[in-house]
């Protein structure tokens, strides 16, 4: 699915023949704060920029599936975030979302420095979530971020990259399977030959792209991971706690 960040975008996907994209949450970021995907967008702010979205690139019988979207990242929060954030899109026309287990504020998944929830509590977002959903015609896909953090093994207890990576989460997990890839950053893209129809590979047009550590030093990553860093060093010192 390609990815989009405006209703204008998502207008030019529909025309150009797809019949399902997504938001990618980084990209909206950029292009709704001018700032990178570090947990700054809320999600009200993904459900209304939703909305105009999908009011741009509504269900037809050309294309007759609306534009999926990965907008609630983590639900902004708790079980009650969750159970918001999904009524919130199911609203705005949406079709479907990630719900990701990365400790909020979220960073984008290829970025280093991320942190998962326990499974458990996971499990329990996911649960609210399903209940938030009922009888909506509505897609809910858990994603993990644990890889990076804790290793192949707690991302795939979790379920979900590297080429035979992928095939490992194959044979040891159940149900339909999404890896988010991005070219030239550590985890490289599938083989052409696993391009589902056959497709044309982005490949082929990667001169003409920016590359992700192009695009971070545009939006300014380092100067806000400076930042975080300086005052993630601040502790309560002896003297106040007693």
């Amino acid at each position: 699915m390609p990815g989009c960040f405006d209703a204008l975008s998502a207008a030019i996907i529909q025309k150009t023949g797809f019949s399902a994209a997504f938001i990618s949450g980084y990209a909206l970021s950029a292009a709704s704060l001018g700032l990178p995907d570090i947990g700054l967008l809320t999600p009200p702010e993904m459900a209304e920029s939703a909305r105009f979205i999908c009011a741009a690139a509504p269900a037809s019988q050309s294309s007759p599936t609306p534009l999926w979207r990965r907008v609630s990242d983590t639900g902004g929060g708790n079980a009650l975030n969750v159970q918001r954030t999904v009524k919130d899109l199911i609203a705005a026309g949406v079709a479907g979302c990630f719900l990701e287990d990365q400790a909020w504020p979220k960073k984008c998944g290829h970025m280093r420095g991320k942190s998962v929830i326990p499974a458990e509590e996971h499990a329990a977002k996911i649960a609210a979530a399903r209940d938030a959903i009922g009888d909506a015609d509505f897609f809910l896909i858990a994603r993990t971020d644990a890889r990076g953090p804790n290793g192949l093994d707690d991302a795939i207890d979790r379920a979900n990259l590297n080429e035979e990576e992928l095939r490992e989460i194959g044979r040891r997990t159940k149900g339909l399977r999404v890896s988010n890839m991005i070219e030239g950053e550590s985890r490289p893209s599938a083989p052409r030959a696993e391009d589902p129809q056959g497709g044309r590979h982005h490949r082929e047009a990667l001169h003409k792209l920016a590359t992700f550590e192009e695009f971070n030093q545009m939006i300014d990553l380092d100067s806000w991971n400076e930042i975080e860093a300086r005052f993630s060093k601040y502790k309560v010192s002896e003297k106040v706690l007693a």
